[in-house]
């Protein structure tokens, strides 16, 4: 199941209820991230199965700063 019930599509930008878009049949993702608690019980267990803070999870952050050309 989808982290949250309503979704919207990669493609159209349609929203929806399912996994796949009734318009254009693309994909759909959660519209809200999930809810952010700071007693978070898992934190620590998600952030070592990701390994945070190392350099390939940096690399892998988005950014909305534009790359300088060289």
């Amino acid at each position: 199941m989808a982290r949250t019930k309503l979704q919207r599509c990669k493609e159209c930008r349609a929203f929806g209820l399912g996994t796949k878009c009734a318009e254009c049949g693309g994909t759909m993702v959660a519209v809200a991230p999930l809810k952010f608690s700071p007693e978070d019980p898992q934190g620590a267990r998600r952030r070592q199965r990701v390994d945070a803070g190392s350099d390939e999870w940096v690399e892998s952050l988005p950014t909305t700063r534009k790359e300088e050309s060289e």
